[in-house]
């Protein structure tokens, strides 16, 4: 199908999708749940193709891990659903009324977007996150998936447009733009006629080509560049898990710790431990001149270290000597996603919380947590590092716009 004939449609299936009660998404919802996992073995084994292709390629193991899906994946898909199934619907949600003196009332009310263009890399997940979050707001959704995971994708939507139809609800709801070349996705971001709101999910240069090129507004998501402060006051007994969960559970998702910052007062006692700890989860430690010697094995850290988002087994490591250098540092350097101190001291933590300009910012706990799911919102069509109309993880009422209502008895301006 021609691309702007797939959102044509797609411009006319939001009418439809719009005026959907809550019942009936609701049991669509749960109607694709079903089906994903009841048709499970088809999308590992649609994986699969997409999987070898990667290795095949030298794809790197993070990028490879973002890629793989399996049962337990799948399953962690269809739970997303049933949970955005369970959420309050924002549709019609009143957010604000009030009377003029003239006497016209007026209601501000949540209505959805319309139509969202997704355009993201090798996360099938997000094929039917995406869908799951922007239906259960009203949104129709246009989905353009990178060519590492096409075959993923395509078994992904095909599951939820059936799903769908056996439910009485429109298929266009959910389209997938199949043809895998970047001319394509070029074209698809001039669609300003019928897209209402694009929104990129990957890699840096991914989000850059989008936010340049793009003529439909985008809200941004950006990459991890994440940060964890051991204060003077931290109790290394937390610390050590916090930064292990952190770095190692997962290494290609944007909110795993990349840098660790450490107050000078405690580097003696605090980095042979942390060194120790990244030895066994075979991390590659890369520090700053006043670090290095206290962690065995550990190379010279570039200012381009404390910038990059690794992806992989690799953390930069900076002293400090105090919150505030700790604060200006992770400014500096940060993408505006997830930071975390750890401390005991309430006053620290809280000038922290105040001062570190991020998104998400942790007291005692791993950055990792930075996750709509995590965060009850059923899922995430993404986490938003800008602070224009959404910022963090990104769930129903994000994908929502407002309008007003005016109801009057006759007025007319004078």
């Amino acid at each position: 199908m021609a691309l702007v004939d797939l959102c044509k449609r797609a411009a006319e299936a939001k009418y439809e999708v719009q005026n959907l009660s809550t019942e009936t998404k609701n049991k669509a919802l749960l109607k694709v749940a079903e089906e994903l996992v009841s048709k499970s073995a088809d999308i590992i084994k649609a994986n699969a193709v997409d999987y070898k292709t990667g290795e095949d390629n030298g794809m790197h193991p993070g990028l490879l891990d973002r890629l793989l899906l399996n049962e337990k994946r799948i399953e962690a898909m269809a739970e997303g659903l049933r949970q955005v199934a369970e959420l309050s619907d924002p549709i019609g949600e009143e957010i604000e009324e009030f009377d003029r003196p003239n006497g016209l009332k007026v209601k501000k009310v949540r209505v959805p977007m319309g139509v969202i263009g997704i355009i993201y890399e090798s996360r099938p997940n997000v094929t039917a996150d995406a869908f799951a979050l922007t239906f259960k707001s009203g949104n129709a959704v246009i989905l353009k998936g990178g060519s590492d995971a096409i075959n993923s994708n395509i078994a992904i939507t095909n599951v939820i447009r059936k799903a769908l139809e056996e439910s009485g609800v429109i298929p266009d709801a959910v389209q997938l733009i199949e043809d895998t070349d970047r001319a394509v996705t070029k074209e698809f971001m001039t669609m300003k006629q019928y897209v209402d709101v694009l929104i990129p999910r990957g890699s840096a240069g991914l989000i850059r080509a989008v936010t340049e090129n793009s003529n439909i507004p985008v809200i941004e998501t950006g990459t991890g560049n994440c940060h964890i402060y051991v204060d003077k006051e931290a109790d290394l007994t937390k610390a050590i898990p916090i930064i292990i969960n952190a770095k190692t559970q997962r290494i290609g998702v944007c909110n795993a710790a990349e840098s660790l910052v450490v107050h000078e007062d405690i580097k003696e006692e605090f980095l042979p431990l942390f060194a120790k700890a990244m030895n066994e989860h075979k991390v590659e430690v890369r520090a700053d001149k006043a670090s290095k010697d206290l962690i065995e094995g550990a190379l010279d850290a570039t200012e381009e270290d404390f910038g990059k988002e690794y992806l992989d087994y690799i953390i930069s490591v900076k002293t400090v000597k105090d919150v505030d250098e700790a604060i200006a540092h992770i400014n500096k350097y940060n993408t505006g996603h997830s930071e975390a101190i750890i401390t005991e001291n309430k006053e620290t933590a809280q000038r922290f919380l105040d001062r570190v300009d991020a998104a998400c910012v942790y007291v005692n706990a791993s950055t990792r947590f930075t996750d709509g799911f995590e965060f009850g919102l059923g899922a995430e069509i993404g986490i938003s590092t800008q602070k224009l109309h959404a910022r963090g993880p990104m769930g129903l009422k994000e994908l929502t716009s407002y309008k007003y209502e005016i109801i009057g008895e006759g007025q007319i301006r004078g």
